[in-house]
C-alpha cells in the first residue's frame, strides 16, 4: 500500500510551538488548518500529531522539558485528536465492523492506543476505545457485552508485558483475536509472538493496513500462559517479582554501607535512588518473564542515557547492578542478566570516554 506523505513541515512546527507553550486553542487551530489545507485526516493524526508527540518524548528524555511540561503537551495533543475526531467522524453506513481498542492494565500511556482507535474509525470501523489502565476482568466483561471482531491491545512500558500476556490469553479464551502494538512488544514485535498474540503492528497505520488484508485468525483453543513461556517453570520471575520491596531495601542499605556519600543524601535524593532501583528490579523481573536479556540491558543503557542528560554519570548504575547480583546469586538467569547489563554499561562508558579523548 502506498504510504501517504507526511504533513508539511510548517504545520509540525506550528503544532510543536502550540503544545510546548501550553496553547490548546492554537493546537486545535493548527490541526484544523492542516485539514483545510488538504492534508488527509489520517496524515494529520499520524504524521502531524504523532510526530509532535514523539518530539515531546525526545525533549523530555534530553531533559529539555520537565515531566509537567511533557504531561501538559500530551494532554493538549489528546484534546486536539478529540477535536479532529468530532470533525472527521465517518458516516455510520461506512462501518466495517466492531473493534475494541484498549491499553493493558497498568499502562497509562494512552495516546498510541487513541491514535489506533481514530485511524480505525477513519477506515470504517465502529470502535470502542476504553483508554488507559483497563483491568483485564473489565475488558473481558466488555467483550462479552459487545462482541467485537477483534481487540487491539496497546502497551508502551515493557514491565506491563506479564499483564499483557494475561490479557491476551483471557481475550483469546472468549474466541476473540488480539492485535497488539506499542513499544513494550519490542523491535519487530518479538514479544508479541512470544506472548501468543494473533497479530502485531508497529503503528496505527500498519494496524489498519493489516485489517484491510482480511480478518484476524480466530485464536486456537484456550491454553495456559505457561504453555507460551516454559522457562517460567524455574520460578525465578515469581521469586524476584515477589521480593521486589525486600530487594530495593537491601540494595539501598548495602549502597549506604559501601558509599559513605549516600549517607548525606537528601530525602529527595534517597527517594529518587530507591525509585531507580525499583525500576531496575521491575525490568529484571520482566526480562526473566520473557527470557530476554536484551530487554533488560536495553533498559539499563536507556536509563544511563537519561541520567547522563541530567548530569548523573551512567556508570553510577553499576554498583546497584552488582549489589542486586549479590542478592540474587542463587538465581542463575537473574545473575547472568545483571552481569551482562553491567558489562554492557561499562563497555558503553569506555566507548564514550574513548570518543571524548579522541575529540579533545
Amino acid at each position: 500500500m502506498t504510504r501517504i506523505p507526511a504533513a508539511p513541515q510548517p504545520w509540525e512546527e506550528q503544532l510543536w510551538e502550540a503544545v510546548s507553550t501550553g496553547d490548546e486553542e492554537a493546537a486545535t487551530r493548527t490541526v484544523f488548518g492542516a485539514l483545510e489545507d488538504g492534508v488527509p485526516p489520517e496524515t494529520v493524526l499520524l504524521d502531524l500529531v504523532g510526530a509532535v508527540q514523539r518530539r515531546v518524548g525526545e525533549e523530555w528524555a534530553a531533559n529539555r522539558i520537565t515531566v509537567a511540561q511533557e504531561h501538559a503537551a500530551t494532554a493538549i495533543n489528546e484534546r486536539a485528536i478529540a477535536a479532529l475526531s468530532h470533525r472527521c467522524a465517518p458516516h455510520a453506513a461506512a462501518f466495517r465492523g466492531r473493534a475494541t481498542v484498549t491499553c493493558v492494565d497498568g499502562e497509562w500511556h494512552s495516546l498510541p492506543a487513541r491514535l489506533v482507535a481514530e485511524v480505525l474509525k477513519l477506515r470504517g470501523w465502529k470502535v470502542e476505545y476504553l483508554g488507559a489502565q483497563v483491568p483485564t476482568r473489565h475488558l473481558i466483561s466488555h467483550i462479552h457485552q459487545t462482541g467485537p471482531e477483534f481487540v487491539a491491545l496497546s502497551s508502551s512500558i515493557p514491565v506491563r508485558l506479564p499483564a499483557a500476556h494475561a490479557a491476551i490469553t483471557a481475550v483469546q479464551a472468549t474466541g476473540t483475536p488480539v492485535l497488539v502494538g506499542g513499544a513494550a512488544f519490542g523491535r519487530h514485535g518479538r514479544h508479541a509472538r512470544r506472548l501468543g498474540a494473533d497479530a502485531w503492528a508497529p503503528d496505527a497505520r500498519a494496524a489498519a493496513d493489516r485489517l484491510e488484508q482480511g480478518p484476524l485468525p480466530r485464536p486456537a483453543a484456550a491454553h495456559q500462559p505457561i504453555d507460551d513461556l516454559p522457562h517460567l517453570a524455574d520460578q525465578e520471575y515469581t521469586m524476584v517479582a515477589r521480593a521486589r520491596t525486600r530487594l530495593v531495601r537491601a540494595v539501598m542499605a548495602t549502597m549506604e554501607e559501601r558509599f559513605l556519600a549516600m549517607r548525606d543524601y537528601t530525602d529527595v535524593q534517597r527517594e529518587r535512588t530507591a525509585e531507580d532501583i525499583a525500576h531496575i528490579v521491575d525490568f529484571l523481573a520482566t526480562a526473566l518473564y520473557t527470557d530476554d536479556v536484551d530487554l533488560f540491558t536495553d533498559f539499563i543503557l536507556w536509563t544511563g542515557g537519561i541520567l547522563g542528560s541530567r548530569g548523573v554519570p551512567a556508570h553510577s548504575l553499576i554498583p546497584a547492578l552488582d549489589i542486586l547480583g549479590e542478592q540474587l546469586k542463587d538465581f542463575p538467569r537473574a545473575a547472568s542478566t545483571l552481569h551482562q547489563a553491567a558489562d554492557r554499561l561499562r563497555r558503553a562508558g569506555s566507548v564514550i570516554a574513548s570518543d571524548s579523548r579522541t575529540t579533545v
